[in-house]
């Protein structure tokens, strides 16, 4: 199945219009960019490009699309869908990279109809992903050196599970329960029992058991479906004190963890690790940072973008040719509206060495030093390579953006000479 239907319906709307008139084939440029993050957030990491590269792959119209679209445009526009693949070049930030309001994270230069064609899976991709991998860079700034387990995949949508475990491994998360994650983008899986399998045998002494003959003692207990001491007494009597981890699903961790781990010490399983899972955002990490966790495991906060579900992302046209001649001029052109104005021109965005960003209509540093935020979009899925980035990038952030309480963005990318 292609990827050109995953669209919006004014997208073809504006491409019949667009080549009625003859303004389809001229030259374009579109930029994608937040006017603002989610209230209260400091700094967003944008992710989704890897994705991307290979939906946009299959973004071509096969006779299938082209017959779905016989009442939605005029058979001219269909007849020039018909095997099209649009002719742009894309260029983005590297994935995994920090952004704030006005980072021109994505670029689309191209004939105006073809640029059109990409809007709606653009903005669908980066903005879900980069929902994801900003909350759970803020998970991974709260729990420091301490792992974080995805474990969100029944609580969304089947797909949506696969690109959010994606998104938190790039963001800093150690692995992921969904096995989907794993086969198509590499990310590490894990994953222990739940309370049925306690409730399914005779006794929790029969369930442990069975877990630690199929496993080893190195797997991971569930102890509190019944009785928490007597959970964790019965897993290191039956595994022993090399068992590997316990986990902590329900219950007040303040209380539950510090008591598991003096227990687990008193058995002689000091080696044993404590994972605590259940309802956990990036502020009830932070506040469990004192305690005695090994690994915690996040599942609804972080599928959920933990309250911010889009990056509000856009996909506005910046400049346009006045003619199909490909070395036309490209005049910049710009929204007005009230709350929703934009800035014409096509933007270079560049790091500087204090760690701002700025941009500029022209494309040269605009100091020694600078770094070019923006590049070619890359050509595979390069999921470990935007983890790498986004640890540089999050451990160069300043301390205000590190802050987890509310406040405003700690940069903007403005341009210089606005």
């Amino acid at each position: 199945m292609t990827t050109a239907l995953l669209t919006d319906r004014y997208e073809l709307t504006m491409l019949d219009a667009a080549l009625a008139s003859g303004l389809a084939g001229r030259r374009a440029v579109f930029e994608v960019f937040a006017r603002r993050l989610p209230p209260g957030r400091r700094f967003g990491v944008v992710a989704g490009q890897g994705r991307l590269t290979g939906l946009l792959r299959e973004l071509t119209y096969d006779p299938s699309d082209i017959a779905a679209l016989r009442d939605v445009v005029r058979p001219q526009t269909r007849d020039w869908l018909t095997g099209r693949v649009p002719q742009v070049e894309v260029s983005a930030y590297a994935e995994g990279s920090t952004y704030a309001p006005g980072s021109p994270v994505l670029t689309v230069e191209g004939c105006f109809g073809d640029a059109l064609l990409l809007e709606t899976l653009v903005l669908s991709v980066l903005n879900a992903d980069t929902a994801i991998a900003s909350a759970a860079a803020r998970m991974v700034l709260a729990a420091g050196d301490r792992p974080l387990l995805e474990m969100g995949g029944r609580r969304t949508h089947e797909q949506a599970a696969v690109s959010a475990a994606r998104a938190a491994y790039l963001a800093g998360f150690s692995a992921t329960s969904n096995l989907e994650a794993g086969r198509r983008h590499g990310v590490p899986t894990v994953g222990t029992t739940a309370h049925a399998f306690v409730l399914a045998h005779p006794s929790e002494r029969d369930a442990v058991a069975a877990q630690v003959a199929a496993h080893g003692v190195g797997t991971t207990v569930l102890v509190d479906t019944y009785d928490t001491e007597q959970g964790i007494r019965t897993a290191v009597e039956v595994a022993g004190t090399q068992l590997g981890a316990i986990r902590l699903d329900s219950g007040d961790p303040v209380v539950e963890a510090p008591r598991a781990r003096a227990l687990l010490d008193e058995l002689g399983a000091t080696g044993t690790r404590i994972v605590v899972t259940g309802d956990l955002d990036e502020h009830a990490i932070a506040a469990l940072a004192e305690l005695p966790i090994d690994r915690y495991g996040v599942g609804t906060s972080l599928v959920t973008g933990s309250g911010a579900p889009t990056a509000g992302f856009v996909y506005k046209l910046v400049a346009i040719a006045d003619s199909d001649d490909p070395a036309a001029p490209l005049r910049p052109v710009a929204k007005k509206s009230t709350g929703k104005s934009t800035v014409g021109g096509r933007k270079h965005a560049w790091r500087l060495p204090d760690g701002s960003e700025v941009l500029r209509l022209q494309p040269g540093p605009p100091v020694a030093g600078a770094v070019a935020l923006q590049g070619p979009l890359t050509t595979y899925d390069d999921v470990r390579g935007a983890r790498a980035t986004c640890a540089a990038a999050l451990a160069g952030l300043p301390g205000q953006a590190r802050r987890l309480d509310a406040g405003e963005a700690a940069w903007t990318a403005a341009l210089e000479d606005a």
